[in-house]
């Protein structure tokens, strides 16, 4: 009988060495470095747009509180720019030289109500501001006369304003004493209610067109 040689097959070692070159360590660390600026970047973009927020809700914010603190704009009065429109015409022109009751408003102080003439009454050609005043001058059946100026302003908020005063040509009325001059007193001019108008209207433009609409003279004379 032969030795039958019963050959033993076994499976061949590996022996593999996976050494890492430098070059792949090289491409991990490259990779590794640019995942690491991509998730830098990715923190800073997203840094930025959460500041961009903050910054776009803040200038909303600030938007709306400056909405809040400006003022809302100015309404105006439909009668009034009515009036405006009509300058230098006025409701009253038909009343010149009408007798009848009037009432003169004035503020702060009592109105004057009277049965007398509106003499004149003057208001400029134009109110490019929106503002204006009118001047009138009455004369009371009691031969008093009495000084209207009224400011009137085509704004809602904005109130009219009403001054008046009383001539009384007596000279011994209180009036009529505190308006003479001290030249005037020591000249013992009787104090007349052209004087009386001219220290209340003074001599703007719009007060010499009111003069100008009555029957005596305002220029000073001069020899």
């Amino acid at each position: 009988m032969s030795d039958v040689r019963n050959e033993e097959f076994s499976e061949p070692r590996l022996n593999i060495n996976l050494s890492v070159t430098d070059a792949d360590r090289g491409g991990d660390a490259t990779r590794s470095n640019h995942d690491a600026q991509n998730g830098e970047t990715a923190h800073d973009n997203a840094g930025e747009r959460e500041a961009t927020g903050e910054s776009h809700d803040s200038a909303s914010k600030q938007t709306g509180r400056d909405k809040e603190s400006k003022p809302p704009a100015s309404e105006l009065s439909k009668q009034k720019l009515r009036m405006q429109g009509r300058l230098p015409a006025l409701d009253d022109d038909a009343d010149v030289g009408v007798q009848k009751e009037y009432i003169v408003t004035r503020d702060d102080k009592a109105d004057l109500r009277f049965t007398g003439v509106l003499l004149a009454s003057a208001a400029p050609a134009s109110a490019p501001k929106g503002s204006w005043q009118e001047y009138r001058i009455y004369r009371t059946s009691g031969d008093k006369h009495v000084f209207s100026k009224v400011t009137r302003n085509v704004r809602e908020e904005e109130e009219d304003t009403h001054e008046a005063e009383v001539f009384d040509p007596a000279p011994s009325s209180v009036p009529s004493q505190l308006m003479r001059s001290a030249r005037e007193i020591a000249r013992a001019r009787p104090l007349t209610w052209t004087d009386a108008a001219v220290a209340f209207f003074g001599y703007d433009p719009l007060a010499k067109a009111l003069y100008r609409k009555l029957s005596v003279r305002f220029e000073e004379q001069v020899s």
